[in-house]
């Protein structure tokens, strides 16, 4: 059970720690300043997410790794995300749909988590579902302004929206560590949460003129360490530092 629960963790973290890195790296790139400013705040959101995820998996694991070792020190094999927080940031429309599935999945994810038996991941989900609600009305409301804007915005929603679906469907994987959990009252199975989320996801589109793409074709493997060739090129540039100087303290 302790190595399920550290698996999960990581999963939890190590998404939030990927899509804050892609959301930090446009600080200063926004279309406007107070969006500008609205992207940088979620980032940091995720950013402390994912330190206390990671914080709570290195006293799960037991080997006195801290939450920074986890964050700086792994190779890329080793983390957990989800492929879709890796996709780079090709435009502002890539950017609000990749925020929008994340969005309505943790906020479905964070509110099921309130009620796990595990005290300290049900006092974390309480605080992120908070955050995550406004996250969500935020790139809900994008996706609509977009999706009814110009021609080129729409055309651009849609080309993200199509392209970034195939990695919606990892999001939805339950597996034996899922399983073993569920059965512990820990969190919930991941499949389980599909049914509300395509229906979030179906009403938002359709204010926004849009259509769910119509493939069957899903990518995974985030879980296991299979990555796609976004994710070194990321890592390299966030574990640099810690990397180049080992051990340093601001």
């Amino acid at each position: 059970m302790q190595n399920a629960l550290f698996q999960y963790l990581l999963r939890l973290g190590d998404t939030n720690l990927i899509l804050s890195h892609r959301l930090a790296e446009l600080c200063s790139r926004g279309p406007f300043l107070e969006e500008d400013i609205a992207l940088t705040n979620i980032a940091l959101d995720h950013i402390g997410q994912a330190e206390a995820l990671l914080k709570y998996a290195s006293e799960v694991e037991g080997r006195s790794r801290t939450e920074d070792d986890l964050a700086y020190l792994r190779n890329e094999t080793d983390f957990r995300n989800c492929l879709l927080v890796e996709q780079p940031n090709t435009d502002f429309a890539y950017v609000i749909v990749r925020q929008f599935f994340i969005d309505v999945w943790q906020g479905l994810l964070y509110n099921a988590l309130k009620n796990s038996k595990d005290e300290t991941l049900a006092a974390m989900a309480t605080r992120f579902a908070k955050e995550t609600a406004y996250h969500y009305r935020h790139s809900g409301s994008w996706m609509v302004r977009l999706g009814q804007g110009t021609d080129e915005s729409r055309a651009r929603l849609e080309r993200a929206f199509r392209d970034l679906w195939h990695y919606t469907g990892e999001l939805f994987e339950t597996d034996a560590t899922e399983e073993k959990l569920s059965a512990a009252g820990i969190v919930p199975t991941s499949d389980a949460l599909y049914p509300e989320w395509i229906a979030q996801i179906n009403r938002v589109a359709g204010e926004a003129g849009l259509r769910l793409p119509a493939t069957d074709y899903m990518a995974s493997g985030g879980r296991v360490g299979m990555h796609t060739e976004h994710l070194g090129h990321l890592l390299a540039e966030m574990q640099y530092l810690q990397r180049a100087y080992p051990g340093a303290k601001w």
